[in-house]
């Protein structure tokens, strides 16, 4: 449960309870809440019941109180206006009135984790509740305007139990202030590309004769339909124009740096690197100058030209340096990563799959520079490796092998441990952020989002024999790689 509360704290996530006159229900939900979140606020929506008192007796929430009450969309303003200024960068919303169980802030958690910067939606489990007819018709009411005005489909428009990010909460000035404005909540942020995530919860609603509800049918449906107007009027002149220019540049970006790419390898590398190779015999003189032409055009691409709404970064540990030679590992996400690590020095051999190895646009750059198949067989490179560290050339390794759909860390294959224990070599841990969301596996598109790589201090040969044998070494590596992009991604998706 600590575990669970530290990392909602290093993800910048709060939760929000909005209550009002839930004097019977609130002390239950606030204790519930702080067992599974460290930061607690309860907005006391001008309470004329005990609410107020049983709420300044409660320690370790941030309390926010005023005497009129304004209505929920009024209470969830002020409770996120607090949780920005106080530096969270999401806020979990649950009801006052014990609908709403706390237990599920850690699946909230974990669809965070998955879908970062997302607006994540509770969608209740409404088997065997007994609803109003009102209510029912509400909620389909909801559903189907929100597809309407946004053209997308959403099962549950009407829960109150979300994770909000609160930086994309586009509208938050011009919010109204009662109960509609949950939809609002969920319009803005879809126009302007925010993703609409559904998890499954449970709900839990007392028996008709011990509800407290503060939905009045008239007044209530009265506001939604004008707002629902509004929005569809919005939709058409604001919504729309949106959505395709999102779709013209998310595409845009994809083929603008598809054309980029065809261009810079197959019509000006491939050409130049087949008279190269072709022309003369191939010293080690000419091979360093092809790993020079490796090397300045991944600086020229990543740290200068960039990719398309995918701002790189990177940051080396004191003491790094690449000048002699080592096994460099790091997590696989996607066909950018040998770009991101390239970066850093021209004196670096990849072992790569064979797909890469027969590819029509660079393989004969690959193959070239003395990149090798691991379809070979460590046993039978070996020789060709030690070699090429004599010549001073560090070997790149993907302990994973392959990337994961999801960019999780996979198993570590023991390869790199036994080449960097046969030839006597450091092992320079890197850690990538980012290219697995910005091409995702078995996809065609960029996506918008931050790259970032970082490399750590070297692991010598002494400290890595102490992690045990090999295999003993292989998972102690992943395991502090799954802690490290843990972090990683906590930090940069704040």
């Amino acid at each position: 449960m600590d575990d669970m509360r530290q990392t909602l704290r290093d993800r910048g996530i709060c939760v929000v309870i909005p209550t009002y006159n839930n004097g019977g229900t609130i002390v239950g939900v606030v204790d519930e809440a702080k067992r599974y979140c460290h930061d607690i606020i309860v907005v006391n929506d001008g309470s004329t019941d005990d609410t107020p008192t049983l709420l300044a007796a409660q320690t370790g929430i941030t309390l926010i109180s005023y005497e009129r009450n304004r209505g929920k969309g009024y209470a969830l303003k002020r409770g996120f206006q607090h949780a920005l200024s106080a530096g969270f960068s999401y806020a979990i919303t649950l009801d006052g009135d014990g609908q709403h169980y706390p237990r599920h802030i850690n699946d909230f958690l974990r669809a965070n984790q998955e879908h970062p910067f997302s607006l994540i939606v509770g969608q209740r489990n409404l088997d065997g509740v007994e609803r109003t007819k009102g209510s029912t018709f509400a909620n389909g009411f909801s559903n189907f305007w929100f597809f309407i005005q946004t053209g997308q489909r959403m099962p549950d428009t009407q829960s109150g139990y979300r994770l909000y990010p609160l930086k994309k909460l586009h509208g938050l000035s011009l919010l109204t202030d009662k109960y509609e404005a949950e939809l609002e909540l969920l319009v803005f942020p879809s126009w302007h590309g925010v993703e609409l995530v559904s998890i499954p919860i449970d709900v839990y609603y007392p028996p008709k004769e011990e509800r407290v509800s503060h939905f009045r049918a008239g007044k209530d449906f009265a506001r939604i339909s004008i707002l629902n107007t509004v929005l569809c009027v919005l939709a058409l002149i604001y919504g729309l124009p949106l959505r395709v220019y999102r779709f013209v540049m998310k595409y845009g970006r994809t083929l603008y740096s598809l054309l980029f790419f065809i261009i810079l390898s197959l019509f000006i590398i491939t050409p130049f690197v087949w008279v190269y190779t072709k022309v003369g015999k191939m010293t080690e003189k000419k091979r360093k100058k092809l790993h020079q032409l490796i090397y300045k055009s991944a600086r020229f691409i990543m740290l200068h030209h960039g990719i398309p709404g995918a701002p790189f970064s990177y940051k080396l540990a004191e003491g790094v340096d690449f000048d002699h030679p080592q096994v460099m590992i790091c997590n696989h996400q996607s066909h950018l990563d040998l770009m991101c690590q390239l970066i850093f020095t021209p004196n670096m051999i990849f072992l790569t799959n064979d797909w890469v190895w027969n590819n029509p646009f660079y393989g004969l750059l690959i193959r070239n520079a003395e990149y090798y198949p691991v379809a070979e067989g460590i046993d039978t490179l070996l020789p060709k490796l030690r070699s090429l560290v004599d010549r001073g050339y560090s070997i790149a390794v993907f302990p994973e092998g392959t990337r994961s759909k999801d960019g999780r860390i996979g198993r570590f294959h023991q390869g790199a441990f036994y080449i960097a224990e046969q030839l006597n070599l450091d092992v320079l841990p890197m850690y990538l952020y980012g290219t697995g969301k910005v091409l995702r596996k078995k996809t065609y598109h960029l996506n918008k989002w931050p790259l970032r790589i970082e490399v750590d201090k070297p692991l010598s040969p002494q400290e890595m024999l102490a992690k045990g044998d090999l295999r003993q070494r292989a998972s102690a590596m992943r395991k502090h790689y799954k802690r490290r992009c843990e972090e990683m991604a906590n930090e940069m998706e704040r």
